[in-house]
């Protein structure tokens, strides 16, 4: 073999060599950014459950300020409050 044609032969080897180790480092990126993508939407959906809950709680905070006949429901019902001619009976289940 003349040095010419090992000259070709070791850049090709070196070709091949690099252009695995690129497609091994371009399949690991995909896998991470695939991973990110299901993070992300999970994200998403706890994020929209989370505001789903704030809106329902800002509704009751302003049920609680503006309503005076929800606010005696709800410390009764949360408080066992009662008026003072009531008796409150409760039945273990």
């Amino acid at each position: 073999m003349n040095a010419r044609r090992v000259v070709i032969l070791i850049y090709t080897l070196l070709f091949f060599a690099l252009s695995a180790v690129f497609g091994v480092s371009l399949w690991q990126t995909r896998a991470e950014y695939l991973q990110l993508r299901a993070q992300e939407g999970v994200s998403q959906r706890r994020l929209a459950d989370a505001e789903q809950r704030l809106h329902e709680q800002q509704q009751v905070l302003a049920r609680l300020r503006t309503d005076p006949a929800y606010v005696e429901r709800v410390i009764r019902q949360q408080l066992g409050y009662a008026k003072p001619d009531e008796f409150i009976f409760r039945f273990e289940p």
